[in-house]
């Protein structure tokens, strides 16, 4: 087995303009670190999201990826133009993550979510060649959306997922495809207190059909997926404990077949986890 690329997954600070110049920092130590990548959601509707640019501007090989740019935010000609920005300033280092987002989000935006998986197959013929498939992945979950990451894309980038998906995923895909998916962690021994951090993650997916259903797929039942999900459902889904327990955890995607694993902190309550990425690092990189 080749050595497992350790990546993260970010949410909001990343995106905050008040708090760019402290992304930036936290950027250019992610990268002394020897993290391979970081993913963070961001769309293109007015334009290239500018905390790329800026993370990719204060790094020098640290990947940066969009997971993800949904397909009804932003319109194919938007992905590609920025795909081109951001390619033509740092050559070879954005990776290009696109979803069909859930359709409460969709409709509460007064979208109409029809279709999606259709939906996909156009934008992916509307890109055309402007974004390389080496240079492209999609938030696959389901059987057809993974076989069309496997067609169509560098891979598939699967979110809100346990171990088990991850190894009927790598199936799906096959050996030639990348699987990068994302694995929540909380940095806790406290069993009661780092069930309760994670509850607060997955109460809001929880409520997404998508990955009520893929759960399904995988067995799980209904009583696993009230009040912010079973023990049994929250351990599966997030590692936590100690460094060696988190890490074992987000290593158990490798063993399943994962080429790429983006770890996302939890618990940071809005602030950039410095102290938990290097223990992360000291443990996994």
């Amino acid at each position: 087995m080749s050595e497992p690329l350790i990546s993260l997954w970010g949410g909001g600070p990343w995106q905050d303009p008040a708090r760019a110049a402290e992304a930036r920092e936290v950027a250019a130590e992610l990268e002394e670190l020897g993290f391979h990548r970081l993913w963070f959601s961001g769309g293109f509707g007015d334009g290239v999201l500018p905390a790329f640019g800026e993370l990719l501007a204060a790094t020098r090989t640290l990947g940066v990826a969009s997971g993800i740019v949904s397909i009804w935010t932003a319109t194919p000609e938007q992905s590609a133009r920025a795909f081109a920005e951001l390619e033509a300033a740092h050559p070879g280092r954005f990776l290009l993550g696109l979803g069909n987002s859930h359709a409460p989000a969709v409709e509460g935006r007064g979208g109409r979510y029809d279709k999606p998986y259709s939906r996909t197959v156009d934008y992916l013929d509307a890109l055309g060649g402007r974004v390389p498939r080496e240079r492209l992945v999609l938030a696959a979950l389901g059987p057809r959306m993974l076989e069309l990451a496997r067609e169509r894309t560098l891979g598939a980038h699967p979110y809100f997922v346990t171990p088990e998906h991850t190894a009927l995923a790598r199936e799906a895909l096959g050996e030639g495809s990348w699987l990068a998916p994302e694995v929540a962690v909380v940095l806790d021994a406290d069993a009661a207190g780092a069930r309760a951090t994670a509850r607060e993650h997955l109460a809001t997916y929880l409520q997404l059909p998508n990955y009520t259903n893929n759960l399904r797929r995988l067995g799980w039942g209904d009583d696993d997926l009230l009040h912010g999900g079973s023990d049994r459902l929250v351990d599966a889904l997030v590692p936590w404990g100690p460094q060696e327990r988190v890490a074992a955890g987000v290593r158990r995607h490798v063993e399943a077949g994962a080429d790429e694993v983006a770890v996302q902190v939890l618990g940071g309550r809005g602030d950039f986890p410095r102290a938990a990425f290097r223990e992360l690092a000291a443990a996994l990189v």
